[in-house]
């Protein structure tokens, strides 16, 4: 089940790879993402001694908690991978043009996961062509409905 999804990385993107990581958090951000209280579009992923974090994915604290915690919304989250996952995706991050963002937060087995995606950045060029592609198939659509209400006009 999806939390958040990052659409503007699949539109900024190419993606190459995906991979499944583990986050670290607070208590009360766990609240605060069963209660949809996330965002993630301006998040990236760092390497930082051999270690990914994650920075840029907000999360508003509720009203309701405690006093005694202090929520930071913009607080860097650490995600968790295998040291083998990790170090293979160092490798490709320090060749030219790649970088790691994040595509969706979501459930798996009642803990929260962040799928990842190696990418390289699109050209402008691409950007429109993605864009005019999107508008065709509404398009298209659009014109295989209008058809289909009116099947007696030829």
């Amino acid at each position: 089940m999806s939390i958040a999804e990052n659409r503007r990385a699949r539109f900024d993107y190419h993606i190459e790879e995906r991979h499944e990581a583990g986050m670290v958090l607070q208590g009360w951000e766990i609240k605060a993402i069963r209660a949809g209280q996330v965002q993630l579009t301006d998040g990236y992923v760092v390497i930082k001694d051999g270690e990914l974090f994650l920075i840029g994915c907000r999360i508003n604290a509720l009203r309701s908690a405690s006093t005694h915690v202090h929520p930071e919304a913009d607080r860097t989250k650490k995600l968790l991978l295998h040291k083998e996952e990790i170090r293979r995706l160092v490798g490709k991050v320090e060749q030219k043009g790649f970088t790691l963002v994040p595509l969706d937060l979501h459930y798996k087995g009642g803990r929260v996961k962040a799928e990842i995606a190696l990418a390289k950045g699109k050209a402008e060029h691409d950007k429109r062509d993605t864009e005019r592609k999107k508008d065709w198939e509404r398009e298209k659509g659009r014109l295989m409905r209008h058809k289909v209400s009116s099947p007696g006009k030829a």
